[in-house]
């Protein structure tokens, strides 16, 4: 399979994730795409939030194309699609054997909660992340 972003996340499909029907429901799609961003995010060796900020999510898109079942794995591609100053857009793939099952778009907002506000990315984050962006 060809990586379509260059983030490569590996997510094991859980029996608890499964629903009436015997396939993974649609409210834990986002779970697993949460997982490809985290990583890159809160990675402990360089998390990218400043020591008081956290990432917020503030918008989420996904589009439904194939069911997930279980028992499997799962390969999150995740690549970024726009820098803002506070704000990060994320676009996301969702494999299991080959087939893309989902995709997403998400933007994360680096917050500041003791006032509130959103807080600019520092430039070292900016440049890092420069790395993953993606054209589509």
């Amino acid at each position: 399979m060809s990586h379509k972003y260059p983030l490569q996340t590996i997510e094991k499909v859980r029996y608890g994730d499964t629903d009436r029907q015997g396939h993974v429901n649609n409210a834990i799609f986002n779970e697993y795409f949460e997982s490809g961003r985290v990583e890159l995010l809160y990675h402990p060796n360089h998390p990218l939030n400043d020591t008081q900020c956290s990432f917020v999510t503030v918008h989420v898109s996904i589009d439904y194309h194939d069911e997930i079942n279980w028992p499997g794995e799962l390969l999150v591609q995740t690549g970024i699609k726009k820098i803002g100053t506070s704000s990060i857009r994320f676009i996301q793939s969702l494999y299991q054997e080959d087939v893309e099952v989902a995709t997403c778009e998400a933007v994360i907002v680096h917050v500041n909660p003791l006032v509130k506000k959103s807080q600019p990315l520092r430039e070292d984050v900016r440049e890092l992340l420069k790395q993953y962006m993606v054209s589509e």
